[in-house]
């Protein structure tokens, strides 16, 4: 039965995130007197390879007055490692927040001074990165109750991985005066998962607010920022930068977490953008991020604006330059762009960005404010269109209520 533990138990990993691995099975007595005091050794910290084992054996020494016959040992993983095989003797299952549990029972006595050996194994999964091992028994060989003491331990490992946080914007339109919801992601793209509550690398998405918008409906995971981390509650309106973060810190590999804002426009509003980034919870870049290029992307919201100058004078002739860019025949170029999403490999940009805070873009500036066709190299009837689409433009924001 000895042999059979020793080439259960062993583990590989991850540096961890600080949170107690859940489930339990209830104590049960292996000594008849309570002057049993089992200790078990500490294991050797490591930084496996995901694929790698992790092999090592424990001391279990009594040193109480009384002898223990027979001790169950137990050993919880978390969700990046797994037990490599069966072993005959242990029974298996999985508890709380996908944690791999080992229940083996050792058919031995251990005297008063005397010691035992037992081996921990396990292997790193592919998404091995944070993780956390527990290990050991009770005091007189029951199986453990919850909580760390000299007979239970807790080693927590980093595995030699990384983890690539994406962020993602949004490129939209909007009327001066309106509302509008953005949607700001937070990506994994991996390959290791991400748990981490035992430094400043808590995963996160800091959101800056566009310039001529107010935040009005909040996620409730997002908080306002201050000087160096969180200032208010989440869900709190008004702030002009949030920083969003899953209440456990945790993110699986190709995981998305999607925080949607509702944003009052300004009656006098000008088309728009801010940045979004991937970070942590206290804007420090994150030590498992080793791929900054995709960290930063962009909320662009495109909104029209009525041009009620002479063309000749504003810039509005054929040929001529406006703020958002230069137009042909009227028509209104936005510029090139990330279309607000930034390094997003998925492709869900739309649009492009214009240079200006008086630029057209997006699907309104192709179709005009009113869903009348924007002119297009018609360079003869051009002023004359011009007016008839400012006349219709404003026909249409009257019409709507729009100011």
């Amino acid at each position: 039965m000895r042999q059979h533990l020793r080439s259960y138990i062993r583990s590989s990993a991850a540096f961890v995130a600080a949170f107690a691995i859940a489930g339990g099975v209830a104590p049960a007595a292996h000594a008849e007197d309570a002057g049993a005091d089992l200790v078990v050794s500490a294991l050797p910290k490591a930084s496996p390879k995901p694929g790698e084992v992790y092999d090592q054996d424990v001391v279990i020494t009594n040193k109480g007055t009384a002898a223990v016959d027979g001790v169950s040992f137990r050993v919880r993983l978390t969700r990046g490692l797994d037990f490599p095989e069966p072993v005959a003797g242990c029974s298996y299952s999985t508890v709380e927040d996908q944690v791999r549990q080992a229940v083996c029972e050792i058919d031995e006595v251990v005297q008063p001074g005397a010691s035992i050996k037992t081996a921990v194994r396990f292997k790193a999964l592919p998404k091995a990165l944070m993780e956390a091992v527990e290990y050991g028994t009770g005091t007189t060989g029951e199986t453990p109750g919850e909580g760390f003491t000299d007979s239970y331990r807790r080693l927590a490992l980093t595995a030699d991985s990384t983890a690539d946080l994406v962020a993602v914007g949004d490129d939209t339109e909007a009327l001066a005066g309106d509302a509008q919801s953005v949607t700001a992601t937070l990506r994994n793209d991996g390959p290791g998962w991400i748990r981490n509550q035992e430094s400043d690398d808590q995963p996160a998405l800091m959101v800056h607010i566009p310039a001529g918008t107010t935040a009005t409906e909040v996620p409730k995971d997002c908080s306002p920022f201050g000087i160096d981390g969180p200032s208010a509650p989440g869900g709190t309106p008004g702030a002009d930068v949030y920083v969003c973060t899953p209440a456990d810190h945790t993110i699986e590999v190709g995981q998305s977490l999607l925080y949607t804002f509702m944003l009052k426009i300004d009656a006098d509003a000008k088309t728009t953008t801010s940045e979004v980034k991937a970070t942590s919870v206290y804007d420090i870049h994150p030590a498992f991020d080793k791929n900054p290029a995709n960290d930063k992307a962009q909320i662009h919201i495109a909104i029209p604006t009525d041009n009620e100058e002479d063309p000749t004078t504003s810039g509005g002739s054929t040929g001529g330059s406006t703020d958002g860019g230069s137009t042909t025949g009227g028509a209104a170029d936005g510029g090139s762009g990330s279309g607000g999403h930034g390094n997003d490999p998925q492709g869900q940009a739309a649009g492009g960005t214009g240079s200006g805070g008086g630029s057209v873009t997006g699907s309104l500036a192709s179709t005009g404010s009113d869903g009348v066709p924007a002119v297009a190299g018609v360079a003869g009837a051009a002023a004359g269109l011009g007016g008839l689409l400012v006349l219709a433009a404003r026909r249409r924001r009257a019409g709507t209520g729009a100011s």
